[in-house]
């Protein structure tokens, strides 16, 4: 298993729903920064946000077990191999992310517990 560089390429806040749907002074996401960098593998690394990390692990996990070699569904998506843009699942302000297949080795920190 390989590790996923994951960068934050942009914060966003969808105006029109936000003056809708969201609280007053509703601002773009505070708990990442554009061009913040993190490296995962199998888990969600240490400060990203929970809910981004269930939106977007399934692309992480795949990116980890090699489906970097290919181009997400079949190239109408990502035209560069190992690449995918994905974003968390927050409707007023979104976060949008570059998920990138590495050639460095994932490590297991832990010990299995064996019963």
């Amino acid at each position: 298993m390989k590790k996923v560089k994951i960068t934050v390429l942009r914060k966003t806040l969808i105006e029109d729903l936000a003056k809708e749907y969201g609280t007053e002074g509703l601002t773009k996401c505070p708990m990442l920064q554009e061009g913040q960098v993190f490296y995962a593998d199998y888990a969600k690394p240490k400060g990203f946000c929970d809910e981004a990390w269930k939106a977007i692990y399934q692309y992480v996990f795949a990116l980890a077990h090699g489906a970097g070699n290919q181009l997400f569904y079949y190239g109408d998506w990502i035209r560069k191999p190992g690449v995918a843009i994905c974003s968390c699942n927050d409707g007023l302000r979104p976060v949008i992310f570059k998920l990138e297949a590495t050639d460095e080795e994932a490590e297991i920190d832990y010990t299995p517990v064996k019963d």
